[in-house]
């Protein structure tokens, strides 16, 4: 199993700080310590006359110049680049949506290996794709013709949120999808990507972290993809995974999250086929802030490292 990272100090509209480009580099290759290792980012389609303060909150203004690194370092040392393409227009628009596809992949298709077609679909709450407008179709129609765009060497795929019960659950976003001749969608999809955070927004005892890990991802393998005719032989990835440090936790138990998400992760790859697992992320949003969201990472928001660096740099520097 490959191991990933996500770069940038964004999470969502929390950014407290501006990335520094030399110290993520100095630390990406602390982590890896010579290993490769898959690096993700994401870029934003917001429709064809986006509110400024929507693209201002999201830090969507020059993402098809440039993304958190300059475009070689996303090919050194065997790393590998999966990129998110989120969908948020305010009014649902698929051709302005597949022009876009075609954007990205003219300027980051040859340093890109990982496509992702939209951000959690399954999950309609804001600034989340699955409260967009024409969501199911930017996923349906999406992928598949970014599949047929893409270079040969980019595989391409989508996530999903674990579902979302106070939501009333996700079984039409699979039912829907299940509906679809195998041709025109399943047949399209190199991969399905989980985001995992059982801990991260609600109170949770320690001890129930690995188990919880273990229902989210074998009930997206043994139900959800089983519904949607998704075969077993399509991997998963852990697309995003992470537990906070701040709003009631600490260093240390953020640290001890990430040890049993692993180690449970670890033990379901073979039989699940799970084939990258990638931690978000590398630095906080906002250390000082109030909202789990923005203490994510392995490091705090001015660079500093965590309990967590030392625990993730030991995981990834195994599976070398």
């Amino acid at each position: 199993m490959k191991y990933g990272i996500y770069t940038a100090g964004r999470a969502g509209t929390t950014s407290a700080k501006p990335d520094r480009r030399e110290s993520i580099a100095s630390l990406v290759d602390d982590l890896a310590g010579g290993s490769s290792l898959v690096v993700r980012e994401y870029i934003h389609f917001l429709g064809t006359d986006p509110d400024p303060e929507t693209v201002r909150s999201l830090g969507a203004a020059d993402e098809l110049t440039a993304l958190t690194m300059p475009d070689e370092w996303y090919l050194q040392n065997g790393r590998e680049l999966d990129l998110v393409v989120s969908y948020l227009p305010a009014s649902k628009d698929i051709p302005g949506w597949l022009a876009f596809l075609d954007a990205v992949l003219e300027r980051y298709g040859r340093i890109t290996r990982y496509l992702q077609v939209t951000l959690e679909p399954n999950f309609p709450i804001p600034l989340i794709d699955g409260s967009s407008p024409g969501v199911m179709d930017a996923l349906i129609l999406g992928l598949p013709h970014a599949k047929r765009a893409a270079p040969a060497h980019v595989q391409v795929g989508f996530s999903v949120a674990e579902p979302a019960e106070w939501l009333g659950g996700d079984g039409e976003f699979w039912r829907t999808l299940a509906d679809l001749p195998a041709a025109q969608f399943a047949d399209h999809v190199d991969y399905v990507g989980l985001g995992l955070y059982p801990d991260a927004f609600s109170p949770t005892p320690a001890d129930a972290v690995p188990v919880l890990t273990e229902n989210a991802v074998r009930h997206l393998r043994l139900h959800s993809l089983d519904v949607a005719r998704i075969p077993h032989r399509t991997p998963l990835h852990i697309a995003e995974f992470g537990s906070p440090s701040g709003d009631g936790r600490t260093a240390a138990t953020q640290a001890q999250s990430i040890t049993d998400m692993v180690a449970t992760i670890e033990r379901l790859a073979d039989e699940l086929n799970i084939t990258v697992c990638e931690y978000f992320g590398l630095r906080d949003a906002d250390t000082s802030g109030d909202q789990a969201v923005g203490t994510l990472g392995l490091l705090d928001d001015d660079y500093a490292p965590k309990d967590a660096f030392d625990v993730y740099r030991g995981i990834v520097r195994a599976a070398a």
